[in-house]
C-alpha cells in the first residue's frame, strides 16, 4: 500500500463531461491520512484469498456474469441466447453461464497466463469481503480521487490533461470505433497487468482504465458545494460508485476514464471490466 497524507484537496469538476453522473461541482474536501493499494487486486491475490477462506464470488451463486461479447470464444457466443441481451443499451455485454473470476470469459478460458491482471467479475460484496480478510476496506469515493489526482489539481487524468502525453499511452482504453474496433495500440484488447504504465505521483497504478473499481460510497449525484471533512456519500442506496472507467472506455463511448468521473452498479452487479483495489486507515 501507500500512504497518503491527507489534506485538502479539489474534489469533481466545474467543467462536467457526463453531467447526469453528478461529476460536478468542484469542492474543497479534507481527508484524514490513509493507505490505499498501489495495484489493482489481481488474480494472485484473490486467488490466495479463496483458496484460505473458500469464498465463493456472487458470480458464481448466481451462475453468470457479463462479458463483452468480442472477447467470448465462438464456442462461448454459440451457447447463449441472443435474445437475452440483458442490457438493452449496451447490446455488446452478454450474460455467460459459467463466467467468474475464475473463468472470464466463460467456461472454456481461465486465468493461468492472467494472475498478474486485475481480478475481475467480483461485486461490491466481493470486494467488500477480500479487504476485510487482509484488514482492510474499500476506499470512499473521496479517497479514491484524491489517490487518482496524484497531487494535481483539475486536470482530467492522473498525470495532466493529454490523454497520451508525448504519445505515450498512460492507461489500457478503446482505441478505434467503438465498439466495432479496438486497435489497441496501448497493447491491450483486455485487461492489463496492475502494474503497466508509468504511476502517478503518489506511485498509484492503474487508477484510470484498465478496470472499474469499487468505491464505499452509496450513489447519490446531488453534491454541495461547501467545503466537506472525511465524506462518504448517503448512509443507503440501491448503488455504490465506482470509478476509474476501464479498458472499454473512450471519447466517444464511456469517456468515464477520467478522475473526476464516476458511475455505479447494484453492489451484487459483475463484470469483466469491474475489479478494486483496498484502503485502510493509518
Amino acid at each position: 500500500m501507500v500512504y497518503l497524507s491527507g489534506g485538502t484537496f479539489r474534489m469533481g469538476t466545474n467543467s462536467p463531461i457526463i453531467i447526469k453522473d453528478g461529476e460536478f461541482p468542484s469542492r474543497n474536501v479534507s481527508l484524514d491520512g490513509f493507505f490505499l493499494d498501489r495495484y489493482e487486486v489481481s488474480n494472485a491475490k484473490f486467488k490466495r484469498f479463496v483458496e484460505a477462506t473458500s469464498y465463493v464470488t456472487e458470480a458464481e451463486k448466481f451462475g453468470d456474469t457479463f462479458v463483452f461479447e468480442p472477447l467470448l470464444s465462438e464456442g462461448e457466443r454459440a451457447k447463449i441466447n441472443q435474445v437475452r441481451r440483458a442490457v438493452a443499451q449496451a447490446p455488446w455485454w452478454l450474460p455467460v453461464k459459467g463466467g467468474s473470476w475464475k473463468h472470464p470469459e466463460g467456461a472454456d478460458s481461465n486465468i493461468d497466463d492472467r494472475l498478474n491482471h486485475p481480478v475481475v467479475h467480483v461485486s461490491w460484496n466481493d470486494a467488500q469481503a477480500y479487504c476485510a480478510w487482509i484488514g482492510g476496506r474499500l476506499p470512499t469515493e473521496a479517497e479514491w480521487e484524491y489517490g487518482c489526482r496524484g497531487g494535481l489539481e483539475n486536470r482530467l487524468f492522473p498525470w495532466g490533461n493529454k490523454l497520451t502525453p508525448q504519445g505515450i499511452h498512460r492507461a489500457n482504453v478503446w482505441q478505434g470505433e467503438f465498439p466495432a474496433n479496438n486497435t489497441a495500440e496501448d497493447k491491450y484488447l483486455d485487461t492489463a497487468p496492475v502494474d503497466s504504465y508509468q504511476p502517478n505521483g503518489s506511485g498509484l497504478f492503474n487508477m484510470v482504465g484498465n478496470v472499474w473499481e469499487w468505491t464505499a460510497d452509496w450513489w447519490h449525484v446531488h453534491h454541495h458545494p461547501a467545503p466537506s471533512s472525511n465524506p462518504k456519500g448517503p448512509n443507503s442506496g440501491t448503488d455504490k460508485v465506482k470509478k476509474g472507467g476501464s479498458y472499454l472506455c473512450n471519447e466517444q463511448y464511456c469517456y468515464r476514464h477520467r478522475c473526476a468521473a464516476r458511475s455505479q452498479n447494484t453492489p451484487d452487479s459483475s463484470a469483466g471490466n469491474l475489479g478494486f483495489r483496498c484502503a485502510a486507515n493509518a
